[in-house]
């Protein structure tokens, strides 16, 4: 027994052990059957069969002190009292079903008598009516042979009287238009009177009855031609005319035949409207030229027809493609869902099943519908092309989106049509044509804005008079803009105008238009359309465009300004460090491109851009080159330099050589940062050149001046050359103020080197070369990274200049710098 203190009926656990207890001294399990449980042979099991009192008490008083065996007593007396309350409960539980089964056996004996009462009258009620049957089967049986014979005459008496008023029925359901209550009654008797043709009176009937269905068919084929009637009429007609033995394929030829005249007619209509706007197109003039406004940049300042400007047509694209929707598109719609009706879906039942009508029927449809909608996809591809401006790409968009969701109607009616794929391509086409012309805009966009740019920098000269396009003038600095606005605008109008025409391309992957979730749109529009059609291709024309600006012949560079070539050689070298990778990567985000083709990479076109702003850079700096050198070359061809006179002051070329210097200093300063320069000399304003002492020498000893004398001084100008550094004059140049300064003073100074060694001197041409070379010396030394090129060159100047005189006697050098700070 356990050993629990707690009362057994104090809570829900404590009765079901007490359950528990039950079923085990009852012996029975939970579905409350006899357990074949194995009997306990341990007399101290309480609960067992063998259990032995004496035994266990003797062995609780071995085992347990006095207070144990206190709490045994308690315990088990709970568990004595606990039992036999359990007992007296289900004494009482098993009393109370005794008495209600008792109840409902009294019950049951009631009902079990009236339904006995009942049980009785209804064998009664079927035995006399089991003698009813009896007696009328005998008293009938005599005249049931007879009955049957009669029925069977009256049956074919009425077939014969149908017969007899089947021409005559024939003719009332003629009038009463009445057409399919006709045709079935005629049905049901061809068969009797083509078997009893061979009779004459049936003969009659039937050549009556044939002539009477010919009329009727006559009738049904002239309501089929004209078309007037509605769809259940007309799937009545054909119905009928199929019954009478009319040719399918000859019914579906003229329904055919009839909606396509219909069509016809939507079809000419759209043509007419492309005519009507094709005319309009002819007879409307240019776009005229708009007042130029502030910004000098602004395209529409210089544009005559602006690209991004939609031309003001008559209809627009929307409501042509409405106009057909609505029109030819519903129309064969419903021609389709008819013909189907009448022709394909309707049952085959009995003789037509052997026709094969449906898959004939398909077959016509199927040409119907692609020959017509080959049209019709012919005008609209006219319209697209027609469709120029690129101003509002969501007209065109909405338009394509209409065009292609009606055609999807098709193809739920009409399984297996071609007409909503080739759709589909004329979208595509019409989006790849709509990339082509954004990009052609784009590129007129950007000639349009370099002409701005160039009037921009025209300006000034034609404001001042000839000042140079750097903005050196006080009068026109204040109203004209200065290169970096000039390449700030520039930049931004482009990059706008561009972020501009990827949000109307965008609109082609819209999450609301339906093709865009055809696959082509989903990738190959994304990356080889927009990332490679429009924006890279734009980029390389930049590149390629500017590249062409260094093409331009001639001995001053061409028509193409200086400046012009400096900010595009900005331009292409600020796409390198930011531009591109900006753009390429705002394309990438906003249109998901996925790589799964090769496309080109971000560093190929930045090298391609700085390859650009490398070729207009040497092309602006020989350019500015050329020009200085034409002014030298001039001044040294055009000039008497052995009957000069003795010099008084520097040539006035040489001060414009310093001033354009100066002014180029300028504009590129405004655009490239310093560079870096080597450490200057404290005296290089004042610097004496060693050719001149090579000078006095030869000055010195000229009373032993023999012909081998000038070999021993070109001896030792090749020696002293041999330990120089070697100059590239047409090197390329870096990206700073002081290596482009450095390449045009090169290639100037170089010039004035070789038109010296093509003339002869005297003494007071050879001291003008002396101050003319020590005031550039005095200047341009500031302008270069190196001041020793200066000074070697200018050198090499002076010391051909005395090569080449007949009487070689140099200026003192304080008389040089005398006249060089006099200016």
């Amino acid at each position: 027994m356990s050993s629990d203190t707690t009362p057994p009926d104090s809570d829900p656990k404590g009765q079901r052990r007490v359950h528990n207890m039950l079923k085990l001294y009852y012996g029975l399990n939970e579905e409350g059957k006899v357990a074949d449980q194995a009997e306990s042979l341990d007399p101290c099991d309480i609960n067992g069969l063998h259990f032995d009192p004496d035994v266990y008490l003797n062995k609780l008083r071995k085992e347990c002190s006095l207070g144990e065996l206190m709490d045994h007593e308690s315990c088990m007396v709970k568990q004595i009292r606990s039992l036999d309350s359990d007992m007296q409960t289900l004494v009482y539980e098993n009393y109370n079903k005794f008495i209600s089964a008792t109840d409902t056996i009294r019950k049951m004996k009631n009902d079990f008598k009236k339904m006995e009462d009942e049980m009785d009258c209804l064998s009664a009620n079927m035995t006399a009516i089991t003698e009813f049957s009896a007696r009328i089967s005998g008293t009938l049986q005599d005249q049931h042979a007879q009955i049957t014979k009669l029925s069977g005459v009256h049956t074919l008496l009425r077939k014969l009287q149908f017969l007899f008023e089947l021409p005559a029925r024939l003719n009332k359901c003629l009038e009463l238009q009445a057409y399919a209550q006709a045709v079935s009654a005629h049905r049901r008797a061809r068969c009797v009177l083509q078997q009893y043709s061979h009779m004459p009176s049936f003969r009659g009937i039937q050549d009556d009855c044939h002539v009477i269905m010919e009329q009727l068919a006559q009738q049904l084929r002239q309501k089929f031609r004209d078309g007037g009637s509605s769809a259940k009429d007309l799937s009545e007609c054909v119905e009928l005319l199929l019954q009478l033995d009319e040719p399918a394929e000859e019914l579906c030829d003229k329904f055919l035949s009839h909606a396509q005249s219909r069509l016809e007619v939507d079809l000419q209509g759209l043509e007419a409207e492309l005519k009507d706007s094709a005319v309009s197109d002819t007879g409307r003039g240019s776009v005229q030229k708009t007042s130029p406004g502030s910004n000098p940049v602004s395209p529409s300042s210089s544009s005559v027809n602006n690209p991004f400007l939609s031309p003001t047509a008559g209809t627009d694209i929307l409501e042509f493609i409405d106009r057909g929707c609505n029109e030819f598109v519903s129309s064969l719609c419903l021609v389709i869902a008819s013909y189907q009706e009448l022709f394909i879906n309707r049952p085959q039942e009995g003789e037509f099943a052997s026709k094969n009508i449906p898959e004939m029927a398909n077959g016509k449809l199927h040409v119907f519908v692609d020959t017509l909608a080959a049209r019709y996809f012919s005008l609209v591809e006219r319209r697209i092309q027609e469709e120029k401006g690129v101003s509002d790409n969501s007209l065109l968009v909405r338009a394509l989106d209409r065009f292609h969701r009606r055609l999807q109607a098709i193809s739920k009616l009409l399984p297996g049509s071609a007409v909503p794929s080739h759709g589909t391509e004329i979208v595509v086409r019409a989006a790849r044509e709509r990339i082509k012309q954004y990009l052609s805009a784009l590129q007129t966009f950007y000639h349009d804005s370099l002409t701005d740019v160039r009037q921009a920098l025209a300006a000034p000269r034609l404001a001042v008079g000839g000042a140079s396009a750097s903005g050196g003038g006080a009068s026109s600095k204040d109203d004209t803009p200065s290169l970096p606005e000039l390449l700030a605008s520039l930049s931004n109008f482009i990059l706008n105008q561009l972020k501009s025409v990827l949000a109307s391309v965008h609109l082609f992957t819209a999450k609301d238009i339906t093709f865009s979730n055809k696959p082509y749109f989903k990738g190959e529009f994304c990356s080889q359309g927009v990332r490679e059609g429009l924006v890279v291709s734009f980029i390389k024309f930049i590149c390629q465009s500017s590249r062409q600006y260094c093409e331009s012949t001639g001995d001053r560079g061409g028509s193409t300004p200086p400046a012009l070539l400096l900010l595009l050689s900005r331009l292409c070298l600020d796409y390198e460090t930011s531009t591109i990778s900006y753009i390429l990567t705002l394309t990438d985000e906003q249109f998901l491109v996925q790589h799964h083709t090769p496309v080109t990479p971000v560093t190929a076109l930045c090298a391609e851009a700085r390859e650009a702003a490398q070729k207009l850079l040497n092309h602006y700096v020989k350019v500015q080159g050329l020009i200085i050198s034409q002014m030298l070359r001039k001044s040294v061809e055009t000039r008497d330099w052995v009957n000069t006179i003795e010099p008084r002051n520097v040539r006035a070329v040489m001060k414009r050589v310093v001033e354009d210097t100066t002014s180029i200093d300028v504009q590129v300063g405004l655009l490239y940062e310093e560079g870096v320069r080597k450490a200057h000399s404290s005296d290089s304003s004042k610097r004496t050149f060693s050719v001149y002492s090579s000078s006095r020498q030869q000055i010195r000893y000229a009373p032993s001046y023999t012909p081998s004398a000038p070999m021993d001084t070109n001896l030792l100008s090749n020696i002293h050359k041999l330990f120089s550094e070697r100059i590239d004059i047409f090197s390329p140049v870096e990206f700073n103020k002081v290596s482009v300064l450095t390449g045009i003073i090169k290639i100037s100074l170089k010039t004035f080197l070789e038109c010296v060694r093509l003339r002869t001197f005297g003494r007071y041409g050879l001291q003008q070369i002396q101050v003319d070379c020590h005031y550039l010396q005095m200047y341009l030394w500031r302008f270069v990274s190196d001041e020793n090129l200066v000074h070697f060159l200018l050198d090499e100047i002076v010391g051909s200049a005395a090569h080449r005189c007949l009487d070689p006697s140099p200026m003192e050098q304080s008389v040089t710098e005398v006249i060089c700070e006099r200016g």
